[in-house]
């Protein structure tokens, strides 16, 4: 989901490039929010992958 994320953010810039480029505010503001969605997805998978980790590391401390 990280990769998906990271996705997102390289669209929303080219987005937000070619709507500074052709004075598009929606365009811009669309690239925005697709950066803002990427760094999201990126946080909830960060999190996920804490979390396997903890519970991994919990697991391995009571064998």
């Amino acid at each position: 989901m990280a990769d998906k994320g990271k996705m997102d953010q390289a669209k929303g810039k080219a987005k937000e490039a070619v709507g500074k480029i052709a004075d598009n505010d929606r365009m811009k503001a669309e690239g925005k929010m697709d950066q803002a969605k990427g760094k999201a997805k990126e946080a909830v998978a960060d999190t996920a992958e804490r979390g396997r980790d903890a519970k991994d590391t919990m697991r391995d401390k009571h064998r």
